[in-house]
Formats: C-alpha cells, sequence, structure tokens
C-alpha cells in the first residue's frame, strides 16, 4: 500500500480548519477588552443592529408578560414569553455566531430556553407570584450580559 503525501495534506489541513472553526465557536473572533471591564465584541453595523433588535423583542416581551399578569391576563403573557423562546433564537446568521464569544452565546439560548419554560408554565396554570419569579431569573441574566459585553462597531 502506498502512501499518499497530498491526503495526509488534506487530511492536516482539514483538522486544523475545525480546530480554528472551533476555536473562534468558543472565543469569538472579535473581541476586545473594554475600558470599563466589560468584553467589546465588534462588529459590522448590521450584525450590531441585529443583536440590537433582538435584544429589544427580549425586552417587548418581558413587557408584555408583565402587562399580561398586572391585567391577569396569563393568556398574553404566555404569548410574550413565547415570542421570545427558542423560535426567535434558530434564525441568526452563522457568521455572526462565530464572532459572538460562548459564555455570551450560552447566556443568549439560556434566556431563550427560559422564556419557553415561562410559557410552559403560565399555559400549566403557574400562578403570577411564580410567573413573575421566572421572569426576574430571566432578567438577571441580561442585566448580567449587559454588564460583561458592549458591542462596538
Amino acid at each position: 500500500m502506498h502512501s499518499k503525501p497530498w491526503l495526509i495534506g488534506a487530511l492536516a489541513l482539514w483538522a486544523l480548519t475545525i480546530m480554528a472553526a472551533g476555536y473562534l465557536f468558543v472565543k469569538g473572533c472579535t473581541v476586545q477588552e473594554g475600558q470599563d471591564a466589560r468584553t467589546v465584541v465588534v462588529l459590522t453595523t448590521a450584525e450590531r443592529e441585529q443583536i440590537l433588535v433582538e435584544m429589544r423583542q427580549l425586552l417587548k416581551s418581558v413587557q408584555g408578560v408583565l402587562q399580561g399578569v398586572s391585567s391577569q391576563d396569563l393568556g398574553r403573557a404566555g404569548q410574550a414569553a413565547r415570542e421570545a423562546g427558542m423560535k426567535m433564537a434558530a434564525d441568526v446568521n452563522p457568521m455572526l455566531l462565530a464572532k459572538l464569544p460562548l459564555p455570551f452565546k450560552a447566556m443568549g439560548l439560556s434566556v431563550h430556553r427560559d422564556f419557553d419554560g415561562l410559557a410552559d408554565g403560565i399555559q400549566a396554570g403557574e400562578r403570577g407570584e411564580q410567573v413573575l419569579k421566572r421572569l426576574s431569573d430571566v432578567t438577571s441574566r441580561c442585566a448580567a450580559c449587559h454588564d460583561l459585553y458592549r458591542f462596538s462597531r
């Protein structure tokens, strides 16, 4: 059996590519240290706007849940929570994901999962106090994320 040097080279290049992609997925490729102790994630204007649009939608969902609970309309609260669930995260641009650090991605996904859990809890009949406790847990991660990261162009 003859060895094929090009095959070994191709496999080595493939392995390096996979390792580099994995590293970038975990680390993010546009991360810098900020002057205010937050990590700066450098994005294009369009990427930054995409993230900010998603954050505004999350805030609107929080407001919808609070409004639903305060008016005793838990159906409305559940719908608002569901709008911020995993379905919202399904169409994120893969190139944008590659730029974001893994802890940011993990926090974001956990927020979306917990909004789905909140909607499920509301649908199962959880009371207002339970809904508010869940929402408080979600928004604590929002606040932590804003303490850790900022976006720059």
